[in-house]
């Protein structure tokens, strides 16, 4: 039995017996006080906190509907969250993004669940659900959370099972776009030291961008996630083992181009405009990935292992055991209209094994811990790609409405004429200076391929050893100083293979060929004109390559080449902290970020080359960093803010060559900026809750000097109120909220034509960003006194903004940038039952 069936089955019969288990359980009590944190790895208050935190419970997620990382990265600040697919999340922190799926990449914001680092970005989009809380913690934390956590972490603590405590809620939510929501959770005390919970949540919404050419919508979403735990409590010894699951289903992402009109393929007839977040025509093109639809398949599994020991009053060890496996294929229509230029997809799969082992010291002056790691992780992402080159030619000479109205593409019957064809062949090859008869070139384009396929994989393996120290020491009562420090050795390994699938490309080959001397040109153009010539075996009668479109085949066609690189590096970081009283202190640190060296992998210059292997070099981060944390009023009201300053070396970017997307090393760039938090209980019947975020994050160095990080807004806030009010036997509530973001660019080079003309098609517009936007959203709520009972209404994006999260994509490497529309107005009822003790 698999286990995505073993944990459904499990999690239905256990929801169902809850309320008979929890009926009478007397209802949760109101926690009192601040929440606690374990973001130096011990048990703290946040204001004992040295950095800059973002700490929220379980129920404040729950009351304000945040069920993904994307709408929590709202009400952080200094943290975004970039959401255009489950298998596809960019995660930035102060203006740094982590997003790239390529096996071998290293994340630069690590997230952890439950002390298990899940940070590879095709695996660490995870439903947000039966929560204890998330920490969001600022600034380099590599000595703390080791790899990945260049410049920031975010702490997933899931809610353990309780041998004490039971427990049952079930939600159920329904809303437009005919979507649903089921929460289930249950705790059963299995005994006086034995606890054993199960949660479950099962989802589906219909797109939200209308398929023009019939179909399933686009940005809809499906998914199951279901979570197991144990806990076994004896005394002293506390262990802990969780299984997660997760499954996602998702219609296709709306890659849509707005520079040409969605048309009906066969007719040219138009069906659509070309605004951002209006309809869009796309479709997978013909067989491509057997027949497979736009959209994405993901699944998700972990299990943990936790063990805690109190050895002593002073000494305490911390054990912790992994195993973590994902696979996902997403198909993409990555040219944004209806004719099948550019079908894409990426499937990406890897596993990871992890162990930790920590000793913790404390008493009333000092707290140390020191430990090691131990990561394993194996991967790959093949990325296919189906082109007709017959449409993709007329993109290339900007023919694509065949000489009918510039903004709508012809149908895709006139791009079988072998005279038109056959004239843009002609033009191309004149533009190179080089004469192409009227036979010879429509003997070239009856060759022209409507579907040619060719592939890419690229591999990695990275096996790491880490090992930490950290200590806080109390100089007085009111002063203390810490430090810490981890040493990391990497033994990695980077593969690359690639092949045109069904034969050489046929416009590759003539492109190549105009770039040749005269005399290797007049053979090449000669072999491309013989009947089948995408087909015949080269061969010394037939002596022509294999060319690619996109991309080289490697060695025979598809060889594999491996690299290997070792690395080691240290981070550190030093702190201090004055408590002026106990509910207020300033602090200072200084902290090296590291992240390691990147072997990567590309495609051969020429077809049949070896793989290309590069190192890039460790991508450091200098941080500085002075805040204040307070608690005023009788602890009503909590503020804090923090002033940072970032100097990087050996930036890490994405550049466009050719149809390629390639990681350069963009030298230096420097970050600074102010962020601030509250949360004001101001009565029994109202809380406020509000953040701020300035970020001037700007390259120093090289072409892009100026320009701005990609995803990140100059400024960012959110701010919220919490009514609540009892009416009789019942009481209501109200929370409006209302987040908001300056304008942001989706790529690092700031879309500016100056730095695209070298591209295969350059671009003269700069028109991939978003400006600045607000969202509100609202939620009523109805419930029992005794919290029993909940009915709820709620609203998101009420006013209805329209946005993007994205644009530029894969479509860029062919002149035709994309653009994914946000989500519009959401609405719907929700009713909960909750019985005991959460």
């Amino acid at each position: 039995m698999s286990v995505r069936f073993a944990l459904l089955a499990l999690a239905s019969p256990l929801a169902l017996i809850a309320p008979a288990m929890a009926q009478d359980v007397p209802a949760a009590e109101e926690q009192e006080g601040e929440i606690l944190v374990t973001a130096q790895l011990v048990e703290q208050s946040p204001i004992e906190v040295p950095f800059a935190l973002t700490a929220y419970q379980g129920e404040f997620l729950d009351d304000l509907g945040i069920t993904e990382f994307d709408r929590l990265g709202q009400f952080v600040p200094g943290f975004d969250v970039q959401n255009q697919s489950p298998n596809n999340p960019g995660f930035v922190m102060r203006g740094i993004t982590s997003d790239n799926g390529a096996a071998y990449t290293e994340p630069r914001v690590t997230v952890f669940q439950d002390g298990v680092s899940i940070s590879k970005s095709r695996g660490s989009y995870v439903e947000l659900f039966d929560m204890e809380r998330v920490e969001i913690a600022k600034g380099p934390q590599s000595t703390l959370y080791g790899r990945g956590a260049l410049i920031g972490a975010v702490n997933l603590v899931q809610a353990k099972a309780d041998p004490n405590n039971g427990y049952g809620y079930l939600y159920g939510q329904y809303g437009n776009y005919d979507a649903y929501r089921v929460d289930q959770t249950v705790n059963l005390p299995l005994g006086s030291d034995i606890g054993l919970r199960v949660a479950s949540r099962f989802k589906e919404r219909q797109g939200y961008v209308e398929n023009l050419l019939g179909g399933e919508d686009f940005n809809g979403i499906k998914s199951e996630a279901v979570r197991a735990s144990l806990r076994w409590a004896p005394g002293a010894l506390t262990i802990d083992l969780i299984g997660n699951y997760q499954h996602d289903r998702a219609s296709g992402t709306s890659f849509k181009s707005i520079a040409y009109n969605p048309t009906d393929p066969v007719t040219g007839a138009v069906i659509g405009d070309r605004g951002r977040n209006s309809g869009a025509a796309l479709a997978a093109g013909a067989n491509f990935e057997n027949g497979k639809p736009l959209g994405l398949d993901r699944d998700v599994w972990g299990v943990t292992g936790i063990a805690n020991y109190e050895l002593s009053d002073r000494f305490s060890i911390n054990a912790i055991g992994s195993y973590r496996k994902f696979a996902g294929i997403e198909i993409f229509d990555a040219d944004g209209i209806s004719l099948p230029a550019l079908t894409a997809a990426e499937d990406a799969q890897g596993d990871q094994t992890m162990g930790t082992l920590r000793l913790t010291y404390s008493d009333d002056r000092l707290t140390a811990f020191l430990g090691g790691t131990y990561f394993r992780e194996d991967g790959f992402q093949r990325t296919p790609a189906q082109f007709d080159e017959r449409v993709l030619l007329a993109r290339l000479t900007n023919t694509l409405s065949g000489g009918g109205t510039a903004s709508n593409p012809a149908p895709i019957g006139a791009f079988a004429n072998r005279a038109f064809t056959g004239q843009l062949l002609q033009g191309v090859a004149a533009a190179r200076g080089v004469a192409l008869s009227s036979a010879q070139a429509q003997a070239i384009a009856a060759n022209l391929k409507s579907s040619h396929i060719e592939t890419s994989t690229n591999f990695a393996r990275t096996e790491s050893w880490d090992l930490f120290a950290d200590a806080t020491f109390k100089l007085t009562d009111a002063l203390e100083i810490g430090a810490g420090i981890r040493w990391s050795n990497d033994d990695k390994s980077s593969g690359y293979q690639s092949s045109v699938v069904n034969g050489r490309s046929i416009l590759g080959g003539f492109i190549g060929a105009l770039a040749q001397p005269a005399a290797t040109r007049t053979a090449l153009l000669g072999a491309l004109t013989v009947p089948g010539a995408a087909s015949i075996p080269t061969s010394a009668a037939f002596p022509v390559p294999l060319f690619g479109l996109g991309l080289q085949p490697t060695g025979t066609n598809g060889q594999r080449y491996d690299a290997d690189l070792k690395d080691d590096g240290f981070t550190w970081r030093g702190n201090a902290r004055y408590e002026l009283s106990r509910d207020a202190s300033l602090y200072a640190n200084y902290a090296r970020g590291r992240r390691p060296e990147v072997l990567s992998a590309g495609p051969p210059a020429a077809p049949g080359g070896a793989a290309r292997f590069s190192v890039l070099p460790a991508e450091t981060v200098d941080s500085y960093e002075v805040g204040a944390k307070t608690a005023l009023a009788g602890r009503t009201l909590f503020a804090d803010a923090s002033f940072f300053y970032y100097r990087y070396s050996n930036f890490q970017t994405t550049e466009q060559q050719g149809t390629s997307f390639v990681t350069i090393n963009a030298g230096k760039a420097e970050s600074y900026g102010f962020e601030g938090q509250l949360t004001w209980t101001a009565t029994d019947w109202a809380k406020l809750f509000g953040t701020y975020a300035y970020n001037h994050s700007r390259f120093k160095t090289g072409a892009r000097e100026g320009n701005r990080f990609r995803l990140s807004p100059d400024h960012s806030a959110s701010f919220g109120v919490a009514l609540s009010v009892p009416a009789g036997p019942v009481k209501i509530d109200f929370t409006p909220s209302v987040t908001w973001q300056s304008d942001v660019f989706f790529d690092d080079d700031n879309d500016l034509p100056a730095l695209q003309v070298a591209n295969l098609i350059a671009d003269s517009v700069q028109d991939e960003q978003q400006g600045s936007y607000a969202l509100v959203d609202a939620r009523v709520g109805l419930e029992t006194a005794n919290g029993r009972w909940r009915l709820e209404a709620f609203a998101t994006n009420l006013l209805e903004q329209n946005y993007i999260k994205d644009a530029g994509n894969t479509g860029d490497g062919i002149g035709l940038p994309t653009f994914i529309a946000g989500e519009p107005r959401m609405y719907g009822v929700a009713l909960s039952l909750r019985l005991g003790r959460r």
